[in-house]
């Protein structure tokens, strides 16, 4: 065992029980102690908790008389379907343990992935047909050489209000500028730990420096709010939660707190879940002055400020409290695979009738009809995890 990872060990004792995705642990052992605990232990601050959940509002009651939104995007529980979500590539330059197998994964082929004028004119007819907001994803965006021109040629659709991205931030700091003069307009980050070294542990490389550099040059250029998204898992990093608030303190971050979902190859296990009204409790007896923020219908976070702080604290909570009623979101992969369920199995190709020379009538057929089987609402949680489906760095973060 190195050294900085001994004393990290000491100051995080919690570490010992945490198993990697290969079934290794930082300190060597292989297997939870039987005293975890479980998600039926009681919280005092629960009750709380119910008082801050989001109503499952949906969408469509809240949209204007004249929602210019067309119907292709329009599902059979009347929710309307406005955010696209464009992963651009599978690769990645972390190795993050709930994103990709310790074996690793097989990738898309170059030449059967999407190509920039496939991604723009996909783009443009989801825009044209009542999008207004896309988030480019990966495995991580940036390390697409075409990044710049692809964000320059999105933000330039007419009727597109949101450009937005999720990356990890190791090279972001010096593209950013450039992607911010692209139109760039929002931005997450995604960071699990604010400890190096435990940083190292959980993405298979380093790069802890280069992430909170990142989060600084975003502040700098006037990101307001700099999402930092956290996958919270027991053991792992859930003794960092009021570290990750005070960020919010000084500057105008918000912090996203995410319960952690299982994925194919993740090694999801429900002890390592750490429910959004424990994650609440901990912030409630530490922080006074927590104030819930009013959320839009579509909104997946529960969101709250905190008096004297400039940033704001949200709760992902996908696991225990979903909030399929007022979803709009769809997702297109990097391979062309149309998604419209991050936890649905069920996919369909884009890129392939694209390339046999389909128009825009044709591939909005595919796409309404694919919309139009989207469920109700996700499976339990237990079911999701037996449910297959790719890894996350297949779908895109």
């Amino acid at each position: 065992m190195r050294p900085c990872i001994s004393k990290i060990m000491k100051r995080h004792p919690g570490l010992r029980n945490f198993s990697s995705a290969n079934g290794t642990s930082m300190s060597g052992i292989l297997q939870r102690g039987s005293n975890s605990p479980d998600l039926r232990s009681s919280h005092m601050g629960r009750t709380m908790s119910k008082m801050y959940a989001t109503s499952c509002e949906k969408f469509s009651a809240d949209a204007p008389k004249d929602n210019p939104v067309s119907d292709m995007l329009a599902d059979t529980f009347g929710r309307l379907h406005t955010y696209l979500r464009i992963s651009l590539t599978e690769r990645c330059n972390l190795r993050c343990q709930y994103c990709m197998p310790a074996e690793g994964v097989e990738l898309t082929p170059s030449p059967r992935l999407l190509s920039q004028n496939e991604i723009v004119r996909l783009a443009n007819l989801f825009v044209s047909s009542g999008v207004t907001k896309i988030r480019l994803t990966g495995g991580e965006p940036t390390i697409r050489k075409d990044i710049e021109e692809i964000c320059l040629q999105l933000s330039n659709l007419s009727g597109l209000k949101t450009l937005a991205m999720t990356t990890n931030g190791i090279t972001l700091a010096n593209k950013l500028p450039r992607l911010k003069e692209c139109g760039l307009s929002l931005l997450n980050i995604s960071l699990d730990t604010l400890v190096p070294a435990k940083f190292e542990f959980m993405t298979r490389r380093k790069g802890h420096e280069r992430v909170m550099k990142s989060i600084d040059a975003a502040v700098e250029l006037g990101y307001n709010p700099v999402k930092v998204n956290c996958v919270v898992m027991r053991g792992f990093n859930d003794d960092e939660i009021c570290d990750f608030v005070e960020l919010t303190r000084e500057k105008p971050v918000n912090v996203r707190f995410i319960e952690f979902m299982p994925f194919d190859g993740n090694v999801w296990n429900v002890k390592k879940l750490v429910p959004y009204s424990e994650m609440l409790d901990i912030v409630v007896k530490r922080f006074t002055g927590l104030q819930r923020i009013q959320d839009h219908p579509t909104e997946t976070a529960k969101n709250f400020r905190i008096e004297g702080h400039q940033g704001t604290v949200s709760f992902i909570t996908s696991m225990t409290e979903h909030f399929c009623a007022g979803c709009n979101r769809l997702r297109l992969l990097a391979d062309g695979n149309f998604k419209v369920c991050l936890f649905g199995p069920s996919e369909v190709s884009l890129r392939d009738p694209l390339r046999r020379g389909a128009d825009d009538n044709e591939l909005t057929h595919i796409i309404g009809a694919a919309i139009k089987r989207k469920k109700a609402a996700h499976a339990g949680m237990f079911d999701i995890a037996k449910t297959p489906n790719r890894p996350m760095i297949h779908i895109g973060g």
